[in-house]
């Protein structure tokens, strides 16, 4: 998981957020978040989609499934 690790520190660096900022902003502690980051603690499904919603990416992205950031286009079967 050491990629997850990497994307998620390097998008809040990108977005120029402290762990305590973005931590708040996902209704989590710091040192929750901190755990994410450091290894210590995996995030559940929800908070990881919960993050992957708040940089508007993928949760394919944050796994390391895909070097391409932008979210899907909608797949959605058309009526």
């Amino acid at each position: 998981m050491q990629m997850q690790r990497n994307r998620m520190r390097d998008l809040r660096e990108d977005a120029e957020l402290s762990q305590a900022e973005l931590a708040e902003a996902l209704g989590i502690a710091q040192t929750t978040y901190s755990g994410y980051e450091r290894g210590f603690r995996e995030p559940s499904l929800d908070m990881l989609c919960q993050i992957a919603d708040f940089f508007h990416t993928s949760t394919d992205y944050l796994l390391g499934r895909t070097d391409n950031p932008a979210p899907p286009a909608d797949k959605s079967p058309r009526r």
